[in-house]
């Protein structure tokens, strides 16, 4: 990382561009006044005052009432608490109006649409845990052969599903069925010679018979670049069609 990258990183934690830049230089300088730090960088001299001041203000920079003034950063140790606290707070601020908002909306324009997509393995496994947290009957989860593995979140939220009387069913390979030896979650291996069994499925998931997520595998040479896109839809004719499909398409993998 060049100090523009490490500059540009602490914009992202909230400061602005020129007190980002006086403290880079206050770091340089180690103490210094505003002539020393518009020398040091691109700070216009009349702007170096307003920024050192702010970032007096967040606790970034001690000031030595001094002619001419001094300027000196705190610690890197303080520094980095106080920017993360900040960013904390300021993350909890805007998710709490966001929570807010979206529980002014309600699921109404969620529950209308009939399919949505979502790509990337972390973003689909957050709707994965969204979906089994509302199952109450039964959960079909299938990996597909040569899928990612199972996350270990997802798999103790099908342990805790089956320990609470949740029918849980998951088709997968012998690594599978040895995670879930004993846990009342049953596994089954899809046969070598069904005709999907080399199609590049990521997952599928059913929840109650109502609501359903299929992934693929975006393959590429190299399996460590390969992507995961999904598309779900929960209570929905488009739904009811999808989870027949796939109940006659894993049917012998359960009767197994």
């Amino acid at each position: 990382m060049d100090e523009d990258d490490a500059i540009e990183a602490l914009e992202n934690l909230g400061l602005s561009n020129y007190e980002a830049k006086v403290f880079t230089a206050l770091q340089k300088l180690g103490t210094g006044t505003a002539r020393d730090v518009h020398r040091t960088t691109d700070v216009p001299r009349s702007q170096v005052y307003g920024a050192a001041e702010s970032l007096q203000d967040r606790g970034l920079v001690e000031v030595q009432q001094s002619k001419p003034i001094q300027y000196r950063p705190v610690s890197l140790e303080a520094a980095e608490s106080h920017l993360r606290g900040e960013f904390e707070r300021t993350q909890e601020r805007a998710f709490d109006y966001l929570e807010a908002a979206r529980q002014q909306r309600g699921d109404g324009d969620e529950r209308r649409e009939d399919i949505w997509t979502v790509h990337g393995r972390a973003s689909i496994d957050g709707r994965v845990e969204q979906l089994l947290a509302e199952a109450e009957d039964r959960v079909l989860f299938a990996l597909g052969e040569d899928a990612d593995p199972m996350g270990e979140t997802i798999a103790d939220c099908l342990r805790k599903l089956a320990a609470s009387g949740v029918t849980v069913n998951v088709v997968g390979d012998d690594d599978v069925a040895e995670r879930f030896e004993d846990s009342g979650v049953a596994v089954h291996q899809l046969p070598m010679d069904h005709p999907h069994a080399d199609d590049p499925v990521g997952r599928v998931v059913v929840v109650d018979g109502e609501m359903i997520l299929l992934s693929v595998r975006d393959e590429s040479d190299d399996p460590e670049l390969d992507e995961e896109t999904a598309i779900w839809s929960s209570r929905t004719g488009i739904a009811a069609v999808l989870i027949q499909l796939i109940d006659g398409g894993l049917g012998e993998a359960l009767s197994v």
